[in-house]
This record gives structure tokens, C-alpha cells and sequence, in this order.
């Protein structure tokens, strides 16, 4: 019997159906990485940004929910964003692409780096 090197996680959406997180695959991965790329930059704008977390989040979901993925535009769709809230988008980078946005002690660091500068 095959045994796991990670888990799962089961999360409700908005629009009352589940996904099951799991971490991305490695083809899956590098285009999360190229998305994410972006979110660091200083251009970017507060509405840029989310649209970058939604697509990175979407991604993630894309196999399970083909739905979230617009093939045409390579980014997240509408149906995405009427489905995820903000603490369910922190938790499916998480989780699939180990990225943790709302971790406090994170957060806190962030918070000092700001003042100092």
C-alpha cells in the first residue's frame, strides 16, 4: 500500500459544493509560480493584485473545477469569484501552492520591515 506525502483538505465554497485541496503537481506548480511572480510587484495596484490571488487560487482548482478556469483568457472566471471569499482563496494557496498569506507571524514581520523603512 502506497503511502501519502501530503494531505488533503475538504473546504465549502460559496456557492454550497466542496473541493478537496491537495498540493499542485509540478507542472501545475510552475504556472502557480509565474502568477505569483506577479503579486510581489510594486506596479501592481490593489485590484491587480486580487485578480492575481483569484487566478493563482483558480489554477489550483482547475482540474476539479473546470468551471473557475477560463482556457480562452488563461484566468480565473466569474463563476470563480461568485464561489471563493477571501479566507478560501488564503486557504487554497495554502494548501496547493504553499503559499500562507494570512499568517500572523508573517503579517507581523511584514508590519515591522514597513516601519523601519
Amino acid at each position: 500500500m502506497a503511502t501519502s506525502v501530503y494531505s488533503t483538505e475538504e473546504v465549502q465554497l460559496q456557492d454550497d459544493t466542496s473541493v478537496t485541496l491537495k498540493p499542485l503537481n509540478i507542472k501545475s506548480l510552475r504556472k502557480f509560480m509565474v502568477i505569483m511572480e506577479q503579486f510581489g510587484n510594486e506596479d501592481t495596484n490593489e485590484d491587480e493584485g486580487l485578480d492575481i490571488l483569484l487566478d493563482a487560487s483558480a489554477l489550483c482548482l482547475r482540474a476539479q473545477r473546470p468551471e473557475f478556469w477560463d482556457n480562452e483568457n488563461d484566468k480565473h472566471s466569474e463563476s470563480y469569484e461568485e464561489a471563493a471569499d477571501m479566507p478560501t482563496v488564503y486557504k487554497v494557496l495554502d494548501v496547493c501552492g504553499g503559499v500562507k498569506l494570512n499568517d500572523p507571524n508573517l503579517l507581523a514581520m511584514a508590519q515591522e520591515a514597513l516601519g523601519r523603512s
